[in-house]
């Protein structure tokens, strides 16, 4: 199963998320956050072109099955972040100016909104991974969790 929405961060602002549950034993399986980099690259690059259970590749219009998605043994949670990337959107022009601490932040309030949306994760092995800015978002992000 695929799961798509908003996690809150503040009144004003929800990061775009897409969960992709494990082939394997999802209802134990660990969770690994997905980010892109850029800063400003939509998660859903990695979703839809990468590690996801159905890509395209570059300049082809037809999706089809990766035969090596990440959920294979793991839920994978696609998080768009800062807000304003992708289809994660800010309602001030406040919240759209941001930094890697500010961006940690938020995604931290993002991973408890996605707790307290899918209680039965809370407990499990979490993973984070992405490619390019994202490593600088990740150990901001797992300095925030610390």
């Amino acid at each position: 199963f695929m799961f798509s929405g908003y996690l809150t961060v503040s009144p004003t602002k929800e990061l775009h998320y897409i969960l992709v549950e494990s082939q394997d034993k999802f209802n134990r399986d660990p969770l690994l956050v997905w980010m892109n980099g850029g800063p400003g690259c939509s998660s859903m690059l990695g979703m839809f072109m990468e590690n996801g259970p159905c890509v395209f590749d570059d300049g082809n219009y037809t999706i089809f099955n990766n035969p090596y998605p990440w959920n294979n043994r793991t839920n994978v949670l696609f998080l768009e972040a800062p807000a304003g990337v992708g289809y994660s959107f800010a309602q001030t022009s406040a919240d759209t100016q941001f930094n890697d601490i500010i961006s940690s932040k938020d995604n931290l309030e993002a991973l408890h909104s996605f707790f307290k949306k899918f209680p039965e994760f809370v407990g499990r092995d979490v993973y984070l991974s992405g490619e390019s800015y994202a490593g600088i978002y990740i150990p901001y992000f797992a300095m925030q969790i610390h």
